[in-house]
């Protein structure tokens, strides 16, 4: 099921053309704001999956409020307010609400990539927010600008600007243990992604040549959830995406499909991660389309 996550190029508007896992009801937010991801440095490459760059214009007194599933990784965003270092949320959809103009650049780093990138000896505290320090003292000035370049259309100049402070970062912060951690969790995480339906922490596992022990002992200390956290999320992540993309589906055969042996867990799990039953969600993403 890998190709749900590939086949986007370096920069598309990603809510019409690249995969939208764990942005809840994109056919809503296409008229709300513009997404655009770009493709990461080479020298990033190890900490950061890719950088997004969202813009929006909204009529005045308009508001919009776009909930996200969150993924099990950290981010580093460029806001008006200055540089700021996010941890993995804590609540099980987060939502932002946007008013008026304006525009972020955001790092959405690789599993492990937190702890790596900021210097820290633990995952981080779910739901942390703090301003970005490991960026150093022009962090704010050299965000702002890439806002301002995000804002003219240019999220390519936008990703260039801030990329100097996350290379001399990464240079500081990164360490033969934090690289082999991350080498070994981007190919957990690998094998996630191209996991059959029904796939055990067990399995797992056994596919990356280790113990479940041992595995649940990596994602605790580096990216602060467990595996078979990991595996559900993605499960409902790719069941929002298939139903977003068709709300026709049926909803027992996507149960099965995504993984799950029967329907009512699907639901549960469903329900937990994005606050309404398949059905619900399937049918508000039907009157988006329409």
């Amino acid at each position: 099921m890998r190709q749900v996550f590939d086949g986007a190029p370096p920069v598309t508007q990603a809510l019409d053309d690249g995969p939208t896992l764990g942005i809840v009801n994109p056919a809503r937010a296409r008229d709300r704001f513009v997404l655009a991801r770009v493709d990461p440095d080479p020298g990033l490459a190890d900490l950061v999956d890719w950088h997004w760059v969202i813009t929006w214009d909204l009529p005045p007194g308009a508001t919009f409020t776009q909930a996200v599933v969150p993924h099990p990784v950290g981010q580093v965003v460029a806001e008006h307010t200055g540089f700021l270092a996010y941890a993995m949320p804590a609540a099980a959809v987060d939502r932002r609400t946007l008013s008026g103009a304006g525009g972020v650049v955001g790092t959405k780093l690789r599993p492990g990539g937190y702890r790596a990138l900021l210097g820290l000896d633990r995952p981080g505290e779910r739901g942390a927010v703090g301003p970005a320090l490991v960026l150093g003292p022009t962090a704010d000035r050299t965000g702002a600008e890439a806002i301002a370049q995000a804002c003219r259309g240019r999220p390519d100049d936008a990703v260039r600007t801030v990329t100097p402070l996350l290379l001399a970062a990464a240079e500081r912060t990164r360490t033969p243990r934090s690289t082999a951690a991350l080498a070994t969790l981007a190919e957990a995480f690998a094998a996630v992604a191209d996991a059959v339906p029904g796939t055990t922490v067990a399995a797992l596992a056994t596919r990356l040549g280790t113990t479940p022990r041992s595995l649940q002992r990596l994602f605790a200390d580096w990216v602060g959830v467990s595996p078979k956290w990991v595996l559900q999320r993605h499960r409902v992540h790719l069941a929002a995406e298939l139903l977003g993309r068709d709300p026709a589906l049926d909803l027992a055969g996507l149960a099965a499909a995504v993984g799950y042996y029967d329907q009512a867990h699907f639901t549960g799990d469903f329900v937990r991660a994005v606050g309404v039953a398949p059905g619900e969600y399937a049918r508000t993403c039907a009157a988006a389309l329409g």
